[in-house]
């Protein structure tokens, strides 16, 4: 299939171009550093942002897109699921 896009360069601004699924855990991070994760059962969030900054996100309710770049998601503090790291 044809991609009229694949000469353009990617940025932190462009639409995703790949994704994984993430299992929450709190000592192995993410197998990549996320441009944003999708949340498709709603419920807390709790993750370790690029910089470094632990934060959690109370209530985020199904079918959520949060334009992020995470290293981890820990389980700890974590209630969603269904979570995909795009990127």
């Amino acid at each position: 299939m044809p991609d009229r896009f694949a000469s353009h360069a990617s940025s932190l601004d462009s639409p995703a171009h790949n994704g994984f699924a993430v299992t929450p855990d709190d000592g192995v991070g993410l197998a990549e550093t996320t441009r944003a994760l999708y949340v498709g059962v709603g419920g807390d969030l709790t993750l370790v942002l690029a910089g470094g900054g632990q934060i959690t996100f109370a209530n985020v309710a199904a079918g959520t897109l949060l334009p992020l770049r995470a290293s981890m998601v820990l389980a700890t503090g974590t209630t969603a699921a269904a979570i995909v790291g795009l990127i």
